[in-house]
């Protein structure tokens, strides 16, 4: 009988570490970003390796002009929050950039919002030039609305 426990717990316990073996944890998985860029901006891909050093799962999609203008407008993006590039992660809008620490927060607290942004490009803010010479600039949260209110500041260096 011992032998009937045994090889039952065997395969019992088996069939337990294969299932947890192919469900993923929360720490293996890496917030999925999909980006839209310009294939010629140097600032651009400089965010994305940011991004992908903080631990993003970031797709790219070179896309340029009227076409990168058009997503941003059919995607929420104010007309005053604009700047280079724009990504989407768990159906909020990422516009410019904005720093990965506020991305965290943003889904994180999942407020009811398109997304952020950090219009134009502000110098020392990821992808643009060392944070130790940083120019102030903010990050905005966008409402569904079209409003905007500061989501987070970030001091001159």
């Amino acid at each position: 009988m011992d032998l009937i426990l045994s090889r039952r717990g065997f395969i019992l316990g088996a069939c337990a570490a294969s299932v947890a073996a192919a469900v993923p944890t929360m720490a293996d998985t890496r917030p999925a970003l999909h980006v839209l860029k310009d294939p010629n901006c140097g600032c651009c891909s400089a965010w994305v390796e940011i991004m992908q050093a903080e631990g993003f799962e970031v797709t790219v999609e070179e896309s340029m002009g009227t076409t990168l203008a058009r997503y941003k407008i059919d995607n929420g993006i104010p007309q005053g929050m604009g700047s280079c590039h724009t990504g989407r992660i768990a159906g909020y809008m990422i516009e410019g950039h904005v720093p990965p620490a506020d991305i965290r927060r943003l889904l994180q607290e999942r407020p009811d919002a398109i997304g952020l942004a950090v219009p134009g490009m502000p110098y020392g803010s990821p992808g643009m030039g060392p944070e130790i010479k940083r120019e102030a600039y903010e990050v905005f949260l966008i409402r569904r609305d079209g409003s905007t209110e500061v989501f987070s500041s970030y001091g001159a260096a």
